[in-house]
């Protein structure tokens, strides 16, 4: 049955419970093209019809994200998946082991795909994702299509982390926001291409490179030409707060917020301690929720204290490299 939606018929914004009527709400949403906010296991993500032009259309706007930037799509299983892309045996083996969870694969475009060229950025790639997160999956079993979901905030900004995030950043732009919580892992997911040649590692994510190489039984080859440029989450210039990162600070100026490590800069105000324990879980699920706050100070700069680069750490430093990078780098 054609749902009577509108995006005119609805208030913007509304912020509702991730229960089982406000995922129905949100498919009826999408289902006449509009645009809702939704937890998942890694951040929030923006959803809209995959399939649709101009629903996409209407996350790229929201966003204010650049047209050749391409969306992740959002399925609810492997064989959903396999609908989409055509899967290597490397790429169908990554799955398997890790889907539902934290990583997206970039593979080559299916002939009978249904994710429009808008989504793509016109691409004869497609980026794909399985949610373990139970409301993320619900919504698209009960939306009954893939869905375009990027991180619910605006091109290049913090990622959102709680419902109240989004509100901030997008509340004059969508349609709805399912509160589901804080997200668990706080970090967006590893993008892994499966293309030509071996699996890359486009972007370091929730889920680790010792975790992927293990069951791959090799390394990960890094970024190498265009496929950098053209698969999501790959501009230099993202995650940013307002405020100016400053990276491996020792010690903490008086004019500074603090974004600590395992107790560097000491209990005092304007410090928040992404794990005193130095837990890189921890670090990772707290990271995006830390900048929120503390940028919400108002102050100029962050000193961010040295992160261990191994496990999780590589994901955490490529944000912040990415939060510190000159604004408007690409």
């Amino acid at each position: 049955m054609k749902s009577e939606y509108s995006p005119a018929s609805l208030p913007s914004a509304r912020t509702i419970a991730a229960d089982a009527a406000g995922i129905a709400e949100a498919a009826a949403i999408i289902h006449g093209g509009g645009i809702v906010a939704f937890p998942t296991e890694t951040v929030y993500g923006l959803a809209a019809d995959a399939t649709s032009e101009a629903a996409v259309a209407r996350i790229y706007a929201a966003k204010a994200r650049p047209t050749f930037n391409p969306l992740i799509a959002h399925v609810a299983s492997l064989d959903a998946a396999l609908e989409q892309g055509l899967f290597s045996a490397e790429a169908q083996h990554l799955a398997k082991a890790f889907w539902p969870g934290p990583l997206t694969l970039v593979v080559p475009l299916a002939p009978g795909a249904t994710v429009c060229p808008a989504a793509r950025a016109g691409l004869q790639s497609i980026a794909l994702r399985v949610p373990v997160h139970k409301v993320a999956l619900g919504l698209i079993v009960a939306a009954g299509r893939p869905l375009a979901a990027p991180s619910a905030n605006r091109s290049g900004r913090v990622s959102p982390v709680t419902a109240a995030h989004v509100a901030v950043d997008l509340s004059d732009a969508i349609d709805l926001i399912l509160d589901g919580g804080r997200c668990p892992m706080g970090l967006e997911s590893t993008v892994i291409a499966c293309l030509e040649g071996p699996p890359r590692l486009l972007r370091p994510g929730a889920m680790t490179r010792v975790d992927i190489e293990a069951v791959l039984g090799q390394a990960l080859a890094g970024p190498a030409g265009p496929i950098a440029l053209h698969s999501p989450g790959m501009l230099a210039s993202h995650y940013a707060p307002r405020a100016k990162l400053r990276l491996e600070a020792k010690t903490l100026e008086s004019s500074e917020a603090g974004l600590d490590f395992g107790g560097i800069f000491g209990k005092r105000k304007n410090v928040l301690d992404l794990s005193a324990s130095r837990d890189l879980a921890e670090a990772a699920a707290n990271l995006f929720d830390f900048l929120h706050e503390l940028d919400a100070l108002g102050l100029n700069r962050i000193a961010v204290a040295p992160i261990p680069s191994e496990g999780l750490g590589e994901a955490i430093n490529d944000r912040l490299a990415r939060a510190a990078a000159p604004r408007g780098s690409s």
